[in-house]
């Protein structure tokens, strides 16, 4: 009984993590007018990995590709994915304020939080995700 509480306390947290990060991704790309030269979309991820977590990587890379395959080519718009169990990440993760899966774009001093509607999309909704990028990316490098 004291864990099924305990695990629902935890699935309750992400939730309300996750819709806090949705808020706060809206802002920020109705705040963003600045163009960039590069723009970087970082997954951040733990080693243990659901359908979903790994959906959101593999359908966020496959849209980069696709609609922008030239700037991702020249390395205009890169992907990288990040786990966040490795030393090495923690660096990054803090600079950019990351303490759980995230998908974000970072382009003209900008941080655009599409976690929420990768984890909504990916799955059940592709192409729904890749306009979301796109909406994200295209104000970035014009």
């Amino acid at each position: 009984m004291k864990q099924l509480l305990l695990w629902s306390m935890v699935a309750v947290m992400m939730i309300g993590g996750m819709s806090c990060n949705a808020a706060q991704g809206k802002n920020d790309q109705s705040a963003k007018k600045v163009a960039a030269q590069n723009v970087e979309v970082y997954y951040f991820h733990f080693t243990r990995r659901c359908i979903t977590c790994k959906a959101v990587e593999s359908e966020s890379k496959k849209a980069l590709e696709s609609l922008y395959p030239a700037q991702t080519k020249a390395g205009k718009i890169t992907f990288e994915e990040i786990n966040l169990d490795n030393e090495s990440s923690k660096i990054l993760a803090e600079k950019l304020g990351i303490g759980g899966q995230s998908l974000l774009i970072v382009g003209g001093g900008k941080k655009i939080d599409l976690t929420s509607q990768g984890f909504m999309y990916a799955r059940s909704n592709p192409e729904k995700l890749k306009a979301e990028i796109k909406a994200a990316i295209d104000p970035l490098i014009k």
